[in-house]
C-alpha cells in the first residue's frame, strides 16, 4: 500500500472519528435540553429538542453509508476493523439516546406545565446530572482511546441504577398519598426510565471503546440494581 493511500486512509479514519464525535456532541445537548425543559416546564424548549433530533438521524444514516463503503473498499483488519465496528455501534448508540432525550421532551409536553411541585423532578434532576456525565466521560475516552476512563464509566452505572430504583419508589409513595399527582408521577416514571437507559447507552459505548482500544471484552458480571421490575 502506497504512502498516499495510507494517508487517505488514516484521513477516513480521521473523518469517520470526527462524526462519532459531532453526533455525540448533539446527543448530549439533546439530552441536558430535554431535561431542563422538563425542570422548567420550557415548553419551546422540548419542541427545540423534539425538532433537532432529525439532524442526529440524519448524521447516523450518513455515517453508517460511510462505514459499509469503508468496509468494502479498504477490506480492514485488527484495530482498523475494532475501530470501524466500535463506530458503527456507538453511533447506534448515540442516535437512541437522541430518541429517548425526545420522549423525554415529549413527557414535557404531555405534562403541559402542570408540574405542581419542582420536588417531585429533583431525583430525576440528580440521575441526570450522573447519566450525562458518563456520557461526556465515555465520549471523552472515545476520542483520546482510554481504555481505563471507559471501564470507570461502565462501574458508574450501578449509581444511575440505584437512584432510578430510589425515584421508583419515591414516586409510587406520592401517588399512594396524593391521587392528584398521580398523571405528574407516571410522566416523571417514563422520563426517569428513559434516563436510565441513557446511562444503558453510555455503558454500551464503554464497552466498545474498551474493546476498540484492547481488542478484549470488559466483564459483565456487574448485577443491574433496577429492582422495580420496569422494562
Amino acid at each position: 500500500m502506497s504512502e498516499h493511500t495510507v494517508t487517505a486512509y488514516d484521513d477516513e479514519l480521521t473523518a469517520m472519528a470526527g462524526k462519532v464525535a459531532e453526533m455525540g456532541g448533539i446527543a448530549e445537548k439533546a439530552f441536558a435540553d430535554a431535561v431542563s425543559a422538563l425542570v422548567s416546564q420550557d415548553l419551546e424548549l422540548a419542541k427545540a429538542t423534539i425538532k433537532g433530533d432529525v439532524r442526529l438521524d440524519t448524521l447516523y444514516n450518513e455515517l453508517e453509508v460511510k462505514l459499509i463503503e469503508l468496509i468494502v473498499r479498504r477490506q480492514p483488519m485488527g484495530q482498523d476493523l475494532r475501530e470501524i465496528t466500535a463506530a458503527t455501534r456507538i453511533a447506534n448508540d448515540l442516535e437512541r439516546v437522541g430518541d429517548l432525550a425526545k420522549n423525554v421532551a415529549k413527557r414535557v409536553i404531555a405534562i403541559d406545565s402542570d408540574l405542581q411541585s419542582k420536588k417531585l423532578a429533583i431525583g430525576v434532576e440528580h440521575m441526570t446530572e450522573l447519566a450525562l456525565s458518563q456520557l461526556k466521560q465515555v465520549l471523552d475516552a472515545y476520542t483520546r482511546k482510554d481504555a481505563e476512563a471507559a471501564r470507570r464509566v461502565q462501574e458508574a452505572d450501578a449509581e444511575v441504577d440505584a437512584i432510578y430504583t430510589s425515584i421508583f419508589r419515591e414516586l409510587l409513595t406520592y401517588m399512594m398519598e396524593d391521587p392528584r399527582v398521580i398523571t405528574q408521577c407516571v410522566h416523571l416514571l417514563f422520563c426517569a426510565k428513559n434516563i436510565e437507559r441513557i446511562g444503558d447507552h453510555a455503558t454500551n459505548i464503554a464497552e466498545n471503546v474498551y474493546y476498540m482500544v484492547t481488542g478484549e471484552r470488559l466483564p459483565e458480571d456487574r448485577a443491574k440494581v433496577d429492582e422495580t421490575g420496569a422494562v
